[in-house]
Order: C-alpha cells, then structure tokens, then sequence
C-alpha cells in the first residue's frame, strides 16, 4: 500500500489532487479484510461472505396461531351461541410438549399458541369462541397445559364454526428447505441475526468489522471534562472520528491527544498497530512547524517492506486541504491522516475514511447517498477557484431543498452539528445562485 497510484498526479511542491483521485488512491489500496467464522451474537453489523440456505421448514411444523382447542371442522360446522356444540376434551397440547393425543368425532384438544396442530384435528377454534370447559359464557383467558379439572378432561362448548385450516400456521408458511434465507454481502442486523438462529445456524462466515484506532495530535488538547489553561481547547475531533467510525460499522477505539512530540507519536502508532486494521489521526498535516504527524510519518516506510509509507497531500478541495495516506508496520495497515480543524476532519471522514471502512467490511456500496437538490439561500453562495468546496446544509427530502448550516469556516463545529447533508460547490464554480441545482451528499 503505496499511495502513490498510476492515477496519480505528477509530484510537485504545488501539485493538487483532485478529491476523486486520493479517493480512488485509498479504495485501490485497501481489500475487504480476510473471512471468520464467527458466533451469532459476534457477527451482528458483519457482512455475510456466502449465501446461506434454509436447511429446515419455518414453521417446521403445522402449529397453532392462537390459544384454543384444536376440533374437526365438521364438529363445529353451524355451532352458534344458543346451540353451542359440545367436544369431549381428550387431552392437552403444549409448545414443545410430549406425545400428541389424537383428536376423534366429537372430540377436541386444548392447544396453546405455537403447539403442533395434533393428528386428527383440522382448525383450532380460539379460546374466546368457546366457554373454556367451564360450562358457563365464553371465555376470556385460557390456563395452562393440565391444568384444574376443566383442562384436559371434561367437556367444551364451542359457539361459532370453523374454517379448515383456521388459526393454523402451515408447515413451511415463513420459508421452505433449500430457500435462500440470506445473500451474500448481507449486513448482518437484529432481523438477519434472528433469521438464522430461526433455522438452527448457530456460526456464520463474515467479513469480521475492521478495527479502527483514532487519535488526536496537538499540545494544546485537553480532555473534556478537565480544566482549560491558557491557550487551550478540548478535544473533540478524537471523539467526533471515533463515533462517525462506529456509525460506518467499525470497532472503534479513541486514543486520548498526543502531544507534539514526533517521537511520541510514532511510538504510540506503532503500539496500537497490535489492535488495529485502520489507523486515523487528526491534526499535525499540514507546513506549520509543529505538524507532528507529517514529520513522524513522512519517513516511517520500512525500506525492507516494498509498499510502505506515509504520502503527505494537497488536495483540491475545502475544507480539507492536507491529507496524508499510506501504511505503516509489517501488516501494511492503512493510515489516513487527516487535517485537525474540527470541519476539516470531519469532512475528510466521510470523503474517504467511511468507504475505506465500508470496503474494509466487505460492502459493495462503499458511499454516503448523494442526491441533487435545489439551493436555498439569501445570495449566492461564493468558492474558491479550482477547489471543490463542500458547506453544511440541512435537506428537505420533501422540497428537494438543501438550505446552508452556519459558514465556510473549518472550525465552525456548532453549525457541523446540525447539518444533515455536505452541499458540493464543483471546483468550476466560483459563485452559486439560489435556485442553482446543485449534489448534495446525505449525512444525517
């Protein structure tokens, strides 16, 4: 993992990269981590590696759909509420329960919700449609299996009629054996999860969710909730990138701000590299004389392993000018260094950082949904020449409107928090109207 693609811009002091190019530089590098087996409850937000097949009938069995007594129909056929018709119970049926008693002419079980449908029986008649085997009006509430004398024994009068097949779920109803329960490159969720413990899948093979360690650089960070001295600011970006990585599906793990120390810096790298398959750091890119990371990194290649490196960037954008790429470590694990103003990261994540995790998983669509949508502004709104801006904006899906959030400035963290959507300014246009259709790239 290079950084250094074929598609690559000629290297010079001012050389710009485009936006899609340091993108598809980073996608070109990074492959979907290596398949698992992993256990149900560890593979929830993983991405299936192969089609899984229904192995059993859902439901495996016919079985009832309500609490009531399993009948033959034509014991029942024109039953009304003056000429109830009268069954001999025979015997209990639970969820789960043993041996079946076998329902004959003028006879009925009791069945609870979910027990197989007895042999014999054709339709089960809801609990309230009868009196319950106490002789009296119809019933409100059922007990349980066996219970007191008006349960498996005794009689039961059943005041409306059937159909066959009634409140009865049919074997295979939900999916047949040799069904396609789920495709590869399924995302794995709560429905996904319960579907394959439904049909008796107790493991599954995955792409595993990638490992992603986020740190902040800067001597002037301090932790929330600790006190600011002079000339210092809380660190949020760590916070924020830890956090936008779990919403892209990683396992994300926050170090805490280094400080600008190269030397620091690279050890701490290299510490987490034992727990990490992306490494992302915010702050120290770009030519101001404490820039950490760039002078920690700009060397770290090891000339032993081809590939290897950090490649420090302008890109042709705002914000988010200086990137850096590479890998870093015998694994060649990914590094995406990223700029420290608070808008300028967090733009940079959702440009390049999230597909890279999303590709990391093993998903097909890698990006944020990008829509075009109609400008709503009191003027225009101005861009550099030459760089494509992206502004906060807040998207009525209704109108097809995308309105701006607060202003162009890196730092302006408070509008960031609440925008919904990146409006994109194409590196062409200098000045947009309202009314001017522009992409709009959903983040909310």
């Amino acid at each position: 993992m290079s950084g250094t693609a074929e598609s690559a811009p000629a290297t010079g002091q001012e050389q710009l990269w485009s936006v899609d190019e340091h993108l598809a530089d980073i996608l070109a590098a990074v492959r979907p981590l290596d398949p698992i087996e992993l256990q149900l409850p560890d593979a929830q937000g993983c991405v299936l590696v192969e089609d899984v097949t229904v192995p059993v009938a859902l439901p495996p069995f016919d079985n009832s759909s309500m609490d009531g007594y399993a009948v033959r129909t034509a014991d029942v056929a024109g039953a009304t509420e003056e000429f109830p018709a009268s069954l001999t119970v025979v015997g209990d049926v639970a969820a789960g329960g043993g041996s079946l008693p076998r329902v004959g002419p003028g006879e009925a079980a009791r069945i609870m919700t979910g027990a197989p449908l007895p042999p014999g029986a054709e339709a089960v008649v809801p609990v309230e449609w009868t009196d319950g085997g106490t002789g009296g009006g119809a019933a409100t509430t059922m007990r349980p299996a066996g219970e007191g004398p008006d349960g498996a024994s005794g009689e039961v009068r059943v005041y409306r009629s059937v159909e066959a097949r009634g409140h009865v779920r049919a074997r295979g109803s939900d999916v047949q054996a040799g069904d396609l329960a789920l495709e590869a490159g399924t995302v794995l969720g709560p429905p996904q999860i319960g579907l394959l413990a439904a049909i008796g899948r107790g493991t599954v093979r995955v792409h595993p969710r990638p490992r992603v360690v986020v740190l902040s650089t800067g001597s002037e960070l301090v932790q929330p909730g600790e006190q600011l001295g002079e000339g210092q600011i809380y660190d949020s970006n760590s916070f924020a990138l830890t956090a936008a990585a779990r919403d892209a599906g990683a396992i994300a793990y926050r170090v805490g701000a280094v400080t600008d120390d190269a030397d620091t810096l690279r050890a701490t790298i290299e510490d987490q590299l034992i727990r990490a398959d992306m490494v992302v750091t915010t702050g120290g890119v770009s030519v101001g004389a404490y820039d950490v990371v760039k002078e920690a990194l700009s060397s770290v290649g090891d000339e032993d392993e081809a590939g290897s490196g950090i490649d420090f960037r302008k890109l042709a954008m705002q914000p988010g000018k200086p990137q850096g790429f590479g890998s870093i470590g015998r694994e060649h694990t990914p590094l995406l260094a990223l700029p420290g103003n608070p808008v300028s990261s967090y733009v940079s994540f959702e440009l390049f950082v999230r597909p890279a995790i999303r590709t990391l998983m093993g998903l097909e669509d890698v990006h944020r949904p990008t829509v075009r949508a109609t400008l709503v502004a009191d003027k225009p709104l101005s861009s550099p020449a030459g760089r494509r801006q992206f502004l906060r904006g807040t998207y009525d899906a209704e109108a097809g409107a995308i309105t701006p959030v607060g202003g162009s400035g890196s730092h302006l963290v408070a509008a960031l928090a609440h925008a919904d959507a990146l409006i994109v300014i194409p590196e062409e246009s200098t000045s947009v109207d309202p009314g001017t259709e522009l992409d709009v790239v959903l983040i909310g």
